[in-house]
């Protein structure tokens, strides 16, 4: 992973950057850092490359990256799969070599339709005078654009500060490549781009109204364009609608009882074997310290991070430990709390008198039970279950300091809440416990899996319910078939962002192309049946995988956001809607 920047001008404008920008970047890109400058031979522009580069994978190699003939690649991104890479190569070369061999726009966008895996890019084909930039078709990398008069900033982070307006960034559309001709730009001293957009119905848009000032964006007049990783939604229906909601709570062994004799144990079998494959590409990582962790999973103890720790569990080496990495904001103590009992307990029936924790959230108790779980698939691994305090005053310190920066341009309630709860996270600083009592501990894995993704295709939100509720099963695929086309503005570059401030990098196993694709390729009543309570209709297929895969009550526990099962949102102002701007992040001030 990489931290990059570029800065396009006229080459009369004075060079440099707002050193805001630089801090952020370097973070994302501690073990190597370099600038390239660039000049047009005949042209008046200038485009200063900055890199910095997170070592994952081959022999390090220093970005920006210049080939013999003067091309220059930014490239923050892992392939996957699609070109060939092998172990001891690093893909930033690999990827420089295939795209010095292209000649025409063709070739370039016939590379990079074949890359499997998530990245953002900046090129500079020196012989045609482009410069090319764009993210992947889920936006799974940050790259942000802002524009003034004779000037176009590309970075994978901004940041408020006095010398810009935060107002100018936005996020590069997910929707294509975009190519900006440089000779025309140093004669017009203006920027208009053409995009090469994605082969699907389902990217996002690039209208006039959603893109900065001071730019053009239009269709390329060949009409290429590049093969989508991903098939359309498969939007069969069956013969019959299925019945109304019911409101009940379903057991583990209720679960087994509706799955016996259905297709769901099959297609579920599938389903494993593609998400297994998934995550063994990417828990791939730097040999880790001796008995630290390599990877580590954004873990909640329910059903998406329960399955991604199971099967991490398979790929990584049995003599490395697992960081599960469990978020909770300190709650108040309520009142006779001795007498109270948590009701977001995952366990049922009476229990002793407790002594409160302020940080026994929704989240640390799921956890806890999820760990216990864990433990009974594997009793041989070390899962280093880290529990992460976070207290009013840390919050409003980090949000003032970094974490209003890494949400830019995203400005929400709801982004502040979850960009909390994530970087305090993926910072992986608080305790495990040891022979009865915590110690401080802090996780030293860089990859960092997320179950981002799974929600999304497998119908898994209260909107989804609410949708399929109000209008049945075609409704239900409508709303499934805008999400992956609106995540990387709605989630994935904001994730991205916060996790990378960490120098590690956030990997997203439901997102792989070859799992999208095989869920794409089902029927929606495969999936999901939503005439069935929470908890066991939303995401069914997922479910029936995690009972295979040997899990047990987090099979059946139901969706629960991150904002609510880690109480960052219970810290915050409540009269406030998930979608209001948030003024937090606008001013950086705690606010009672």
């Amino acid at each position: 992973m990489c931290g990059i920047f570029c800065l396009l001008s006229r080459s009369a404008a004075p060079e440099g950057r707002d050193q805001a920008v630089l801090e952020p970047l370097q973070r994302r890109g501690p073990d190597s850092s370099r600038d390239v400058s660039v000049t047009g031979t005949d042209s008046g522009y200038r485009c200063l490359f900055s890199a910095h580069v997170l070592h994952m994978r081959g022999l390090l190699t220093p970005q920006p990256l210049q080939d013999a003939a003067g091309n220059v690649l930014l490239w923050n991104g892992e392939i996957f799969g699609g070109l060939p890479v092998d172990p001891d190569q690093n893909d930033t070369a690999v990827l420089s070599q295939r795209l010095q061999a292209c000649g025409t726009a063709a070739e370039i966008l016939s590379v990079l339709s074949a890359v499997r895996g998530p990245w953002a890019f900046v090129y500079h084909q020196r012989a045609a005078e482009c410069l090319w930039f764009g993210r992947d078709f889920f936006g799974r990398r940050s790259l942000l654009w802002s524009f003034a008069a004779g000037t176009m900033t590309l970075t994978s982070v901004a940041a408020h500060s006095p010398a810009s307006d935060p107002r100018s960034w936005q996020e590069v559309p997910a929707a294509g490549v975009f190519r900006v001709d440089l000779k025309e730009f140093a004669r017009s001293d203006s920027v208009s781009l053409e995009i090469f957009p994605w082969d699907h119905p389902n990217i996002p848009s690039t209208s006039p109204e959603s893109l900065p000032i001071y730019c053009l964006v239009e269709t390329n007049p060949a009409g290429l364009a590049m093969s989508a990783p991903v098939p359309p939604l498969n939007e069969s229906l069956p013969a019959s609608s299925p019945d109304p909601p019911t409101e009940s709570r379903l057991s583990v062994r209720d679960l087994d009882e509706l799955l016996a004799g259905s297709a769901r144990p099959d297609e579920a079998k599938r389903l494993i074997r593609v998400l297994s494959e998934a995550v063994r590409r990417r828990v791939q990582a730097p040999p880790p310290l001796a008995g630290s962790a390599s990877v580590a999973v954004l873990f909640s103890g329910g059903i998406d991070s329960m399955v991604l720790a199971a099967l991490a569990d398979r790929h990584v080496p049995a003599q490395h430990p697992i960081d599960l990495l469990n978020v909770a904001f300190r709650l108040q103590e309520p009142k006779n709390h001795n007498k109270k009992r948590n009701k977001d307990s995952p366990n049922s029936g009476p229990t002793a008198p407790r002594t409160f924790s302020p940080f026994d959230v929704p989240d640390r108790l799921t956890g806890r039970a999820g760990l216990e779980e864990l433990r009974g698939l594997n009793p041989e691994r070390r899962w280093n279950f880290v529990e992460i305090n976070v207290t009013p005053e840390e919050l409003q310190e980090a949000r003032r300091q970094r974490i209003r920066h890494l949400v830019l341009p995203l400005d929400s309630v709801l982004d502040d809440s979850i960009g909390c709860a994530i970087w305090f996270a993926a910072r992986g600083a608080g305790t495990v416990m040891e022979d009865g009592g915590p110690r401080p501990f802090t996780s030293s894995a860089k990859v960092v899996l997320t179950g981002i993704g799974a929600d999304e295709q497998l119908a898994g939100y209260s909107r989804h319910r609410v949708r399929f509720q109000a209008a049945g099963l075609r409704a239900l695929l409508a709303e499934l078939s805008m999400e992956l086309g609106r995540i990387s503005s709605r989630n994935l570059g904001r994730d991205d962002r916060v996790v990378g401030d960490q120098g590690k990098e956030a990997r997203f196993p439901y997102l792989d192309e070859d799992v999208v694709s095989h869920l794409s390729s089902l029927p929606v009543w495969l999936k999901a049946d939503l005439s069935l309570p929470r908890g066991v209709g939303e995401k069914l297929l997922l479910r029936s995988a995690a009972r295979q895969l040997g899990l047990g009550p987090s099979a059946v526990l139901p969706k629960r956001a991150v904002q609510f099962g880690s109480r960052v949102a219970k810290m915050e102002d409540r009269r406030e809607k998930a979608s209001d701007k948030c003024r937090r992040l606008l001013t950086g001030f705690w606010l009672k």
